[in-house]
């Protein structure tokens, strides 16, 4: 009995503690009845330890404690014959501290443990939300290992425990979280289109209150049908996904504004109400206004603030309002994707990918702007300051490092095409050195983006007439990725650039890549590869004057580019080369037709390069013609633009970065030692693909960059001068 009032008391001094923010002294009352003389009951025990885990996961960095604390709970919960979700909660917590420490293999175990718990008791609403909870990271810790078939064998049961207590939003969650898998791993075009079809069944199940609720889970199924249309090349159908999240990103933006407007009232007439000497007819007044700003945001906030979550939303951040939050589900689940300023940043991005092939510059300018602001206020956040290296990150910071390193990436990714696309190759040259150094500081997290670095290089390089070295590092590209269509497109690039050389031996060189690559093209993925291959192969067909076979297949190319695709750039190319082939063929009357759509698309874009090649064509057309006057005028426009770009080109390389980028040598990164990159690596890997779980959400695991670096290899033509 003794026992009993005594960890009553500490408690109620936790809770006291607790509502005041003095978390270093509720710990300490919750851990006097683990280390007291008193004997206590076990329960009493564990009830203790599991709350101290969930202090410390949600206000500080100490995982190994909070883990040392559920390990004894779960010595000591064997002895106790019920207390089912008491077990269930130390379960996942102790998953949890697993997956943030990347021991993924005991994670694995636990979670099968607890699931084979959850299925030998009752079957009740508790046990299937659990098992909602374990399915869910279970298929987390098998994306990590790469395990596809498994993952998705774990979602399907988490979808049949949701369907048992009809919980549609969870439904949804899981059908969606499949959909994710299947984009990753996309072994055929049918599963994944199944996938999608599944994902628009269940969602017209939920009643629009309910998506309402959970925000978080048109986000994530609006981007995930952004990234299956975009892998299709289908920018159409991608364009109006787009939208719809650009539109409720706006609304819900607004929305969490004036939410945190009315919390700031409320919090401050809750001060006003707090004090002794406030006249009776004062406190009425405010009283009432609070119970209206109560109600109201009430009505703005999700369904999960109304309850207790099952655990801590946000690992090492207590500080996160809920209207930092973008929930999956209500309450008692609370899953996140990503936190919310990663989706705002991953909808910026989206709507660049989307907007840059068009030659939406200004638009898109804006939103790389944007983006980079998000992920530089979120990466301060995390300690992630000019001197800091992977090697200095805690481990728990790893995860959402992750995320907006790669997300960054992408952004400056996008800034290199755009700026070359409008040929300003200093702007260039600033966003791809920045790529470089943020390599350079995180080369385990951001291994993925070497490739695509090595590949910049090789475009910025061929923009800049330095053929050779773009060729170099188009080829060293390919060495850097496992993905076969990613390494044929490196190789059409580097054909291109041998091409541009003009010598036989070059040509030569060319010509051993584009003939295997032509040979498997059906084999490749997308369309995208197709496009890049075609060209080379047409521009190798014209040098070898096989002028009719060029024409047939650069026709195709440009079908492609301009149905699929979208590309302007890649459009005003092919137009320019098949113009060119019209004119060898003494067909002035198309080439001249030809050639004008080609030169206001590059006019469009600003891509001088291309404008400089349609004009020169052009000069030739008019000498065909005998049209002397419209020669010299051509001619003089034409030595315009030659100097304009000559003169852009010399400020590239007098610029101290030029001779760096160009250099025929791979980046030197700083080595980690074994054990350093381990830690690294398996944070890197485990990308949330999809929630790290259902109702336990800590940092949101990095994206992974199989999904990142995939996302938009088709924009890649808009970032080149092909001669």
């Amino acid at each position: 009995m003794e026992g009993a009032a005594v960890a009553e008391g500490l408690w109620g001094l936790a809770d006291h503690h607790e509502k005041l923010g003095e978390i270093g002294k509720s710990i300490k009352c919750l851990e006097a009845i683990c280390q007291s003389q008193i004997s206590f009951l076990p329960l009493v025990e564990v009830k203790s330890r599991v709350r101290v885990s969930a202090l410390l996961l949600r206000y500080s960095h100490n995982v190994n404690h909070a883990k040392s604390h559920l390990e004894r709970s779960l010595l000591l919960l064997k002895s106790i014959p019920s207390s089912f979700d008491l077990k269930f909660r130390t379960y996942s917590l102790l998953s949890h501290c697993y997956h943030l420490l990347a021991a993924f293999h005991p994670q694995r175990n636990l979670l099968l443990k607890a699931l084979e718990l959850s299925s030998s008791v009752s079957q009740d609403v508790s046990a299937h939300l659990w098992s909602c909870n374990f399915n869910s990271q279970l298929a987390n810790a098998f994306i990590i290992q790469a395990d596809f078939p498994s993952s998705l064998s774990a979602l399907e049961s988490g979808f049949l425990s949701a369907s048992h207590i009809c919980f549609p939003e969870l439904q949804m969650f899981f059908t969606a979280s499949m959909l994710h898998v299947h984009i990753m791993q996309w072994t055929d075009d049918y599963s994944v289109e199944k996938a999608v079809q599944r994902c628009d069944e269940i969602w017209q199940t939920i009643s629009s209150d309910k998506t309402e609720r959970c925000p978080g889970l048109f986000f994530y199924n609006e981007m995930l049908h952004v990234f299956y249309r975009l892998r299709l090349c289908d920018y159409k159908n991608a364009q109006h996904h787009v939208d719809r999240l650009d539109q409720a990103m706006n609304a819900h933006s607004h929305k969490m504004e004036e939410t945190q407007q009315l919390l700031d009232e409320l919090a401050s007439l809750n001060h006003s109400l707090s004090r002794y000497d406030l006249p009776s007819r004062e406190r009425s007044a405010l009283s009432s206004r609070q119970s209206q700003l109560q109600d109201r945001v009430n009505a703005l906030s999700p369904s999960s603030t109304a309850g207790n979550s099952l655990e801590p939303t946000y690992f090492g951040n207590a500080d996160r309002a809920w209207t930092e939050m973008l929930l999956l589900s209500p309450s008692p689940i609370d899953g996140q994707w990503l936190p919310k300023n990663a989706i705002y940043a991953l909808v910026h991005l989206m709507v660049v990918i989307s907007g840059r092939p068009k030659g939406l510059f200004k638009e898109c300018s804006k939103r790389i702007e944007s983006g980079l602001q998000i992920i530089q206020d979120e990466l301060i956040k995390l300690g992630i300051t000019d001197e800091v290296r992977e090697t200095d990150l805690r481990h728990t910071a790893i995860w959402m490092s992750g995320v907006y390193l790669m997300l960054q990436m992408q952004f400056l990714e996008n800034r290199v095409a755009l700026e070359l696309t409008r040929s300003d190759y200093v702007e260039a040259e600033e966003a791809l050195v920045e790529m470089k150094n943020w390599f350079t500081r995180f080369p385990t997290i951001l291994q993925a983006s070497e490739c695509v670095i090595e590949m910049l290089r090789g475009q910025y390089s061929h923009c800049v007439g330095c053929y050779n070295e773009a060729a170099f590092h188009c080829i060293e590209a390919t060495k850097l990725t496992e993905s076969k269509s990613m390494q044929a497109t490196c190789q059409a690039f580097a054909a291109v650039s041998y091409l541009a050389i003009g010598d036989a031996e070059s040509s030569s060189k060319a010509l051993d890549l584009i003939g295997p690559l032509y040979g498997m093209t059906n084999t490749l993925s997308g369309v995208r590869e197709e496009a890049s291959i075609l060209f080379a192969y047409g521009l190798l067909l014209m040098k070898q004057q096989d002028l009719q076979e060029a024409r047939n297949r650069l026709a195709k190319g440009l079908q492609i580019a301009h149905s699929h695709m979208g590309n302007l750039q890649l459009v005003s190319q092919y137009l320019t080369l098949l113009g060119n082939l019209a004119l060898s063929l003494h067909d002035t009357v198309q080439a001249r037709e030809i050639l004008r759509s080609s030169l206001t698309l590059a006019k469009k874009l600003s891509d001088i390069p291309t404008q400089l090649w349609v004009l020169s064509i052009f000069t030739a057309l008019y000498q065909q013609l005998g049209d002397k006057g419209s020669e010299m005028e051509n001619e003089e426009h034409r030595r315009k633009k030659w100097d304009e770009l000559q003169s852009r080109l010399a400020e590239a390389r007098g610029s101290i970065s030029h001779i760096e980028l160009v250099e025929k040598a791979r980046i030197e990164t700083h080595q980690v030692n074994a054990e350093e990159q381990s830690v690294v690596v398996a944070s890197g890997q485990a990308s949330l693909d999809i929630p790290e779980s259902v109702g336990v959400e800590g940092p949101s695991a990095a994206l992974s960059s199989s999904m990142l670096v995939g996302l938009d290899s088709g924009k890649r033509w808009g970032k080149r001068r092909l001669l």
